[in-house]
Order: C-alpha cells, then sequence, then structure tokens
C-alpha cells in the first residue's frame, strides 16, 4: 500500500482534470442548480448506489465457492465497504487488498492469496458487462445520431464495442470451461509470431484460467453473471435518478452510457475517490448528449459527493470495529508479492 509514483502522478492528473473541467464553469450556476434539485430523487440515486456494494458482495459469495463455500453475507459485506472506503481515502487504488485482507481477518478458512485471485473474476465480469451495456447505449434510439468520434459515426464504433464485448464474454467462457483449448490457441499464435512472449503469456493465461475455475459450474456462471447484470444495472439507476433531481432529461440508457465512460475514464491514475477524474469524464460524457456544462457538474459534484459519504463512513464503521489497521495490510502486499 504504498503511495509512491503511481499515486502522485493520480493525484496530479486529478487536479489537473478538476482545474480543466472547471475551467468554463460558473460556480453561482452550480449552485444554483443543486439548490434547487431534488432531494427524493437525490436520496433514491444515493440508496442505489449504496446498494449496489450489497450486490457485490452477493456476487463475491458464489466466486469463492470452491475456496470457502459457506461464507455468509456479513463478511462479504464488511469486507466490500471496506475496500471501498480504503479506495476512497488511501492513494494508488489499494481497495481491492483491503477488501481481500478484510474478508481473511473474519473468515479464516478463506486464504488471502484465494480471496485477491478471486477479485480478478470479479473485474474481469465488470469490464465485460460495462462493454455490453456500453454499447447497448449507443445504439439505443436516444443516443444523439449525429455524434463522431475521430471522425467515424458512433454508431459504427458501437459495432465494434459489441463485437469487442462479445468476443471478450466468450473468452471468458472460454477460460472458465475450456482453458486448455485457449492456451494452445496462444501457444499456436504466440510460437509463430511473436516466440519470446510465448512463456509468459502461457503462464498468465493459466493464472487466469486458474482463477475463473470457480465459475465452471454453469449455474455459479449465470448466477455470477447475473449479479454483476444487477449491479450495473442499479448503478444506472442511480445515476438516472441522480439527473432527474438536477433537471437532466435523458433517457435510461444515457446512464449506461456514462457510467461506461466514466468506468474508462478511472481507470487512469487518480486521486482517492476518482475526484477529478470522474467530474471532467461525467461532464464530457453528459456534453454528447448536449447537456449544458453548469448541469453536468452540477450533477457529477452532486452525484459524487453525497454516494462517497454512505460507504466511506460505513467501511470506516466496520474498519474500525475489526481492529484493522494499513499498516498490516502493506505487510500482507509486500508478502504476496513475494510469493508472487
Amino acid at each position: 500500500m504504498r503511495f509512491g509514483w503511481r499515486g502522485a502522478l493520480g493525484i496530479v492528473l486529478s487536479v489537473g482534470l478538476l482545474a480543466w473541467t472547471l475551467r468554463d464553469v460558473s460556480f453561482p450556476a452550480v449552485w444554483a442548480v443543486l439548490r434547487n434539485s431534488n432531494p427524493w430523487y437525490f436520496a433514491g440515486s444515493v440508496v442505489c448506489g449504496t446498494g449496489i456494494f450489497a450486490l457485490r458482495a452477493l456476487r463475491w459469495a458464489p466466486i469463492l465457492h470452491d475456496v470457502a463455500p459457506d461464507v455468509p453475507f456479513g463478511p462479504l459485506w464488511r469486507a466490500t465497504t471496506i475496500g471501498m472506503m480504503v479506495n476512497n481515502v488511501v492513494p494508488a487504488r489499494a481497495g481491492e487488498l483491503a477488501r481481500a485482507f478484510a474478508l481473511t481477518r473474519e473468515r479464516r478458512d478463506v486464504p488471502f492469496a484465494a480471496a485477491f485471485a478471486s477479485l480478478v473474476v470479479d473485474r474481469l465480469l465488470d469490464s465485460v458487462v460495462l462493454l455490453l451495456l456500453l454499447s447497448s447505449a449507443l445504439v439505443a434510439p436516444g443516443f444523439p445520431a449525429d455524434v463522431t468520434l475521430g471522425g467515424r459515426p458512433v454508431r459504427d464504433i458501437a459495432l465494434s464495442l459489441g463485437v469487442l464485448s462479445a468476443g471478450a464474454a466468450v473468452f471468458v467462457g472460454m477460460l472458465a470451461f475450456a482453458p486448455n483449448v485457449v492456451v494452445r490457441l496462444f501457444e499456436g499464435l504466440a510460437g509463430r509470431v511473436a516466440p519470446r512472449l510465448e512463456a509468459r503469456g502461457t503462464a498468465l493465461l493459466r493464472s487466469f484460467a486458474s482463477g475463473m475455475g470457480v465459475l465452471r459450474s454453469p449455474r455459479r456462471f449465470a448466477l455470477v453473471f447475473a449479479w454483476t447484470l444487477a449491479h450495473w444495472l442499479l448503478n444506472a439507476l442511480a445515476f438516472w435518478l441522480g439527473f432527474e433531481a438536477v433537471g437532466i432529461t435523458l433517457p435510461f440508457s444515457a446512464a449506461n452510457f456514462l457510467q461506461g465512460v466514466i468506468a474508462i475514464g478511472v481507470a487512469l491514475p487518480s486521486s482517492p475517490g476518482f475526484f477529478g477524474v470522474f467530474e471532467s469524464v461525467a461532464k464530457a460524457g453528459l456534453g454528447v448528449y448536449g447537456v449544458a456544462a453548469d448541469r453536468a457538474v452540477a450533477w457529477a459534484f452532486g452525484y459524487h459527493l453525497l454516494t462517497y459519504v454512505p460507504v466511506t463512513v460505513i467501511g470506516a464503521l466496520y474498519f474500525t470495529r475489526l481492529g484493522l489497521s494499513l499498516g498490516q495490510m502493506a505487510r500482507d502486499e509486500r508478502a504476496a508479492e513475494a510469493s508472487a
């Protein structure tokens, strides 16, 4: 859990993006939008935006089934909120490490390495579902028809994204159900194109396949995928309710679009809580739909701050109650790296 150059770069980039986002924004106009917003819509947005972490905890149980088949909801929920809290307050995105660490402190039958590896599956499925929802938003009736990227119509890009997301879904499924086929195909291709990468790539694929092994039951695979889809649809609902709160009238597909581009944006190095990056991408994404900069920034600040607080407070309370420490997490991180 070291700060390092990535943490410093993230803070610098976040500050720069925040300054860029606010360069043409009227603060009195943003405040006026927030002051006149609908508190009930924002309350619903916060409930949905916090509820996604309960769905994430529920999804984690079947992913961990082969390692620990009887993990109840409580430890998974507490570990999930602790992980998000750490992401929100500590640089360098230490939340996934904290999430695995917190679970193993409550459930000694779950090895730290297995808990951490299970989160790879978690993130892979997030990526697949987000791509699917993003590509569906680009072809939805409410998406502006005249939008282009790099001179290409967005609907052409949507087709490419759809093919990519379908390919990613097939790849994840093959890693789960036919890992040896994937490895043989890679070895055959790499042996011809890039022999130097063959050994390293094969080892990486086998590692991913090992993690995906928890989903080799078709029933569990379907269950985890369903929880993932429910998670991101609920998150999109939180976005959409926030739109309504500040007077942004857009179809639900716009929320799917915005959460997809924000997910891509926050992959960049950023400050704790993704401040700066979130607002910058939100302003650009809503601008695609013709939303004025002041109202887009009002939504970004209002939604981000209101959903930031509950999970951070809940995670901090559990972190304190379980007697956890960032120092011990850092030692576990070094131990995990040494054994890798």
